[in-house]
């Protein structure tokens, strides 16, 4: 007998669910019922898949080496639906898009609404992070980063670029005074990224080029925690205009040194995996948000 698309999903589901109940809750069937589904798989193709213990369950050679090929088609069979509903012009399905926090809070976050009354048939998956993430193991369709991209297999999408600013609060400036010279930032409570070193050298200008390395007093690895830091007058920060934008049209966040301040931007790529034809749900998403992120600058 050939296998079926039920036993296919019955062992991916298991694998990334990480036990036979939670995958049975995930598919809405019952656990006898995706352990059937296991038992008929094995023995279709005569293979030992997962060696189940009392405490989890774990791939065999055979396993992992089948649920590649479980993954490919069943991705195929998606991206056939997919491209059915696209003819309709209803994007559909499930879309799990990644951003550091700043980015997911400040720019998607507000977009969300509008993109779910244009795409009500696309079940939006939001997750943060501040690292680089294997898209595959988490499975995620698109990441969106901030910077520079790395030398990547992945497909490259640019979706516009966020100038740098320096900032202070108000209240930070009344206490410490307003520095005049990017000599004078010495003097000053600096806030600055505990990794990549590349986001502590701002984009001032001075004898040593557009760039001004410095040495920060609080460090952080999220540029949400030192956005608030500012808010709160702990001291002067570099960060990009998607995320404080609104903090300085209030009046709430004061830029620093214009006529020093080089025009540095940095680039936003949307990252993603493509082996054939780009899904529906995701190019329309890309195209959403690149659309109303230009209209922003």
């Amino acid at each position: 007998m050939k296998t079926t698309l039920d036993e296919l999903q019955a062992l991916v589901a298991v694998i990334d669910a990480g036990s036979i109940t939670a995958a049975a809750a995930r598919l809405n069937q019952t656990v006898s019922g995706v352990s059937r589904a296991l038992g008929r798989l094995e023995n279709k193709l005569d293979a030992t898949l997962l060696r189940r213990t009392t405490r989890r369950l774990e791939l065999t050679e055979e396993g992992s080496a089948f649920l590649a090929h479980a993954r490919t088609i069943l991705a195929a069979v998606d991206a056939a639906e997919e491209q059915m509903a696209a003819r309709r012009e209803q994007p559909a399905g499930r879309l799990r898009v990644n951003a550091a926090t700043p980015f997911m809070l400040h720019s998607v976050v507000p977009l969300v609404p509008a993109f779910r009354r244009a795409y009500p048939r696309i079940a939006l998956e939001l997750d943060t992070d501040e690292l680089n993430i294997d898209l595959l193991e988490r499975q995620t369709d698109i990441a969106i980063r901030i910077g520079p991209l790395r030398n990547s297999t992945l497909h490259a999408r640019p979706l516009g670029t966020s100038r740098l600013r320096v900032l202070a609060s108000p209240g930070y400036l009344a206490e410490r005074g307003t520095p005049l010279t990017v000599a004078s930032l010495a003097d000053h409570v600096l806030l600055g990224f505990t990794q990549p070193e590349s986001l502590n050298r701002w984009p001032l200008r001075s004898e040593q080029g557009d760039e001004w390395p410095v040495a920060p007093a609080i460090l952080a690895s999220s540029g949400e925690t030192l956005r608030q830091l500012a808010l709160q007058d702990a001291g002067i920060v570099c960060l990009s205009d998607f995320m404080t934008a609104a903090d300085r049209e209030r009046g709430a966040l004061v830029q620093l040194l214009g006529p020093d301040t080089a025009d540095v931007r940095q680039p936003i790529n949307a990252v993603y995996y493509r082996n054939t034809q780009l899904a529906a749900r995701i190019a329309c998403f890309l195209d959403f948000v690149a659309e109303r992120l230009a209209a922003m600058r």
